[in-house]
């Protein structure tokens, strides 16, 4: 029929539907028969553990929703009576706190995985900056849902980072006044916050959408990083990564339920458990673990507004990156130095994880600094003078055959640029 799409399902139903609207097709072109590089190991795993930590956030926040009351006087009574008198009201909600949690340690390691086996290299530079505004914007979300629940900790945590902004010269306190909607953090702020909340999970759908498009033009990285040259080096997606991927998230949702049955407190603060009260100051404010590498670097300048820079600084060098590492070999398998750099980055972040937990004082503020001062040197100073002097090792002839050329006599194998080929080693 004229104007029709052929469609080659054989179920009725479906070849009924896709001859009209050819999502199937679609599906299995970018889902099924979609070629990818047959040498993923499990840390591609992580995307998609991603997409199912963001479907279930928006699935059990929805459902909240439809029984919180953002109100400074019931707020926190909403989420009393959602954990004691709601059908499974506690469930949802330690679902939703914990995958929180769960979310950004599936996209800290997808991010690092990235930074190991560099994906942000051309011709993915896109696809990564996507994959950081992903990242903010889910902080963004993360920050306004922690103000939710009207404790203690909520109501001091966004008093100290809204103010924030108010170290911003000339424009800084309008910022604050309009994000409180007033002059102190109140119940117009739990209402922008609430509404919010709601909605940044949507634009960060939208944002994943391009992530995967960015990805299905460029094609995956992988572990080796090269680039693919023959047939022989990809699989079809289906069923081959379908079926590991099921297997990582069958593991994720153990761990996730053994956090949620088990222990579905221990990432919380126990100040959130106490009613908001302006007139009592916490001894200690900290903001959610996941945010605790960032409040660090805030705290590792006495200066305040040096301090708002330095830590947003720290996510917006992510975006320069791909332009700061000069060396032409992705993967750090090839790069012996810059694996050890990359670890000792890791380090850094945890170290950071651990001092913005800790008073700031004493040994504390020493550790900071200098995980802080690590953290702009590895990606400003050592990325473009180590893309310059540092020798790779050789790169492998394809994915199918990973096989790198045999060096001469008392070591020295020269590095092979990216895309270049190496002769096969002969069989001894």
């Amino acid at each position: 029929m004229a104007g029709l799409h052929k469609s080659e399902f054989e179920n009725q139903v479906v070849n009924w539907i896709d001859t009209r609207m050819p999502i199937f097709t679609m599906m299995q072109k970018e889902y099924g028969s979609f070629p990818t590089p047959k040498n993923f190991n499990y840390f591609w795993n992580f995307g998609a553990l991603a997409m199912i930590s963001l479907a279930i956030m928006i699935a059990t926040g929805i459902f909240l929703a439809m029984n919180y009351t953002a109100h400074t006087s019931l707020a926190f009574d909403s989420v009393e009576r959602i954990m004691r008198d709601v059908n499974y009201g506690w469930l949802l909600r330690y679902i939703h706190a914990n995958g929180a949690s769960m979310f950004f340690i599936v996209v800290y390691i997808h991010i690092f995985r990235a930074l190991y086996y560099g994906s942000y290299k051309a011709p993915r530079e896109l696809l990564f900056m996507l994959g950081v505004v992903i990242l903010l914007l889910m902080m963004a979300t993360a920050f306004m849902g922690y103000v939710l629940p009207w404790g203690q900790m909520s109501y001091w945590g966004a008093t100290v980072i809204t103010n924030l902004f108010s170290a911003i010269p000339f424009v800084g306190e309008g910022i604050v006044t309009w994000l409180w909607g007033g002059f102190s953090v109140d119940n117009p702020t739990l209402n922008r916050f609430y509404s919010l909340h709601y909605l940044m999970p949507f634009m960060i759908t939208g944002v994943v959408f391009l992530h995967i498009v960015a990805l299905h033009i460029t094609g995956s990285n992988n572990p080796l990083g090269i680039d693919v040259k023959t047939p022989q080096d990809t699989l079809p997606f289906h069923p081959y990564y379908t079926a590991k991927d099921s297997i990582g998230i069958c593991v994720y949702l153990l761990v996730f339920a053994g956090l949620v049955f088990f222990a579905p407190n221990f990432l919380n603060h126990p100040d959130n458990y106490i009613p908001a009260n302006p007139l009592v100051t916490p001894a200690h404010i900290v903001p959610e673990w996941y945010f605790l590498p960032y409040y660090a670097i805030l705290r590792s300048v006495p200066d305040k507004l040096g301090g708002v820079i330095l830590m947003f600084s720290s996510i917006a060098v992510l975006f320069v990156l791909p332009w700061l590492d000069t060396s032409p070999v992705r993967s750090s398998r090839f790069r012996p130095i810059y694996k050890q750099l990359i670890l000792l980055l890791v380090v850094s972040f945890l170290v950071l994880g651990y001092v913005g937990g800790q008073p700031p004082e004493g040994i504390y503020v020493v550790l900071g600094r200098v995980a802080t001062a690590y953290w702009f040197l590895h990606f400003l100073v050592l990325l473009p003078i180590l893309g310059k002097l540092e020798k790779p090792l050789p790169l492998p002839e394809s994915i199918a055959r990973p096989v790198v050329r045999r060096p001469p006599p008392g070591g020295g194998g020269g590095p092979l640029p990216q895309g270049a080929t190496a002769k096969p080693m002969e069989k001894s």
